[in-house]
């Protein structure tokens, strides 16, 4: 959520970086010039009434006092509270009209983000590594998986529906080894605190990281006793919620947080896409990256995150890319997203595999995430981060797809056969 007086005293600003967007301000903003001037005259005149009737009280005290007739003034002090409860009643409802307006108003994306309308206006920042060669024609990981035996999503339908996966032994295996040497490299290497958060949230935490109200089609809800529980998307919602409604002392930032969990999502809005395969799921793996920071630092910090993330991809020896969104593909709580995306050989494209966004003090106003800067009494929004570390789903489908054989089978990535226990995933049945 973007701050009140912001929005008020930069509202040509507003408009320009919503229009970068693509996006119709007058749509986004709606009423808010007109709601946000009744609401201030409405405060104002509550506070005029109130000095009125504080008046009249102390001229009926007087009075009564003198013994003199106060029955005029003492209705006028009737008249002033009622108009003051109307009042204070019209500011409080418009109050929330304001607040509706400003939750639907997406985060003003950073000067150093290149302006553009969808995918296709992403920019490269840079590459590593090469593509492999091979001397055969690669599989995508929806024949090889089922070919090996390690990924069965015939059963996955028998037992749930659609968009979800079975694995089988070394594919299990591989989906394990990856969490736990994602962990173990952002943990020992990178500085990050292990968190274990629950997987399902209430309603104030989707709010706080922006997935609602807007997103709410996009989410699995499960109704609990006389409230809504949802199951989480990302990690980023229980981790980044786990200071909501705190004030953080300066000398801890940055704190930077990882966390493996499931992920749920609808995908909605996705019919017909990425039907095949284990790309887009209703059910999915992933370790994510969360930093909390000053508002001075989170650049920076948002470089480092990402850098932390690709530092998996090297690890494995997985060619990628990484290219900065533009105005009109970036999230809605987002100032600035870098978007690594993996070569897959076996579909011949590359496909995103993390996500790494600085959201400023976007989610934290709405969580109301704050610190308190040295020597200073006031208390200031905190910036957050996050980002993938990775997808576990889509590094699984990378190694499966980058190092296939002409034999069939799958070569494990050095770094992980120790989690495994085994070099290479050849064909078995179950």
């Amino acid at each position: 959520m973007l701050d009140l007086n912001f929005v008020r005293e930069n509202l040509p600003l507003v408009e320009e970086k919503l229009r970068q967007r693509g996006m119709d301000p007058a749509a986004v903003l709606k009423d808010f010039r007109e709601v946000d001037t009744e609401r201030r005259s409405a405060i104002t005149e509550a506070e005029t009434a109130k000095a009125q009737r504080n008046k009249a009280s102390e001229e009926i005290a007087k009075l009564k006092k003198a013994g003199q007739d106060a029955n005029a003034a003492m209705a006028q002090t009737k008249e002033l509270r009622e108009r003051i409860s109307t009042l204070e009643k019209s500011a409080t409802d418009l109050d929330a009209r304001l607040r509706e307006i400003l939750a639907g108003i997406p985060n003003l994306p950073q000067a150093s983000v290149p302006v553009g309308h969808s995918a296709d206006d992403n920019v490269e920042a840079r590459r590593w590594g090469t593509a492999p060669k091979f001397d055969f024609a690669p599989k995508p990981h929806w024949d090889l998986g089922p070919e090996l035996g390690v990924l069965d999503l015939e059963r996955a339908v028998k037992l749930t529906g659609s968009r979800f996966a079975v694995y089988w032994d070394l594919g299990a295996k591989l989906e394990r080894a990856l969490m736990n040497f994602m962990l173990d490299l952002h943990t020992r290497q990178h500085g990050y605190t292990e968190v274990l958060p629950p997987f399902l949230v209430n309603s104030e935490s989707m709010y706080g990281t922006g997935q609602l109200p807007k997103f709410g089609a996009d989410l699995f809800r499960v109704p609990h006793g006389d409230k809504d529980l949802w199951l989480i998307p990302t990690a980023e919602v229980p981790v980044t919620n786990l200071y909501r409604d705190e004030v953080l002392d300066q000398a801890r930032l940055p704190i930077s947080l990882t966390a493996y969990t499931p992920c749920f999502r609808s995908e909605a809005g996705s019919y017909g896409k990425d039907v095949r395969g284990i790309i887009r799921q209703h059910q999915f793996q992933k370790v994510e990256l969360v930093k909390f920071t000053r508002p001075e630092q989170s650049n920076d910090e948002h470089e480092k995150l990402t850098h932390d993330a690709e530092e998996v991809l090297q690890k494995l020896g997985l060619h990628y890319r990484v290219m900065t969104l533009c105005t009109g593909d970036m999230g809605a709580s987002s100032a600035k997203t870098y978007d690594i995306e993996v070569w897959l050989p076996g579909q011949q494209l590359y496909r995103e595999i993390s996500s790494c966004s600085n959201f400023e003090a976007y989610q934290a106003r709405r969580a109301n995430i704050r610190y308190r800067p040295e020597g200073k009494n006031k208390t200031e929004f905190i910036h957050t981060l996050n980002g993938s570390g990775l997808a576990i789903g889509r590094t699984w489908v990378a190694i499966v797809e980058n190092y296939q054989q002409a034999d069939g089978s799958v070569v494990i990535p050095e770094a992980l056969r120790p989690y495994i226990g085994a070099e290479r995933i050849t064909k078995k049945s179950f």
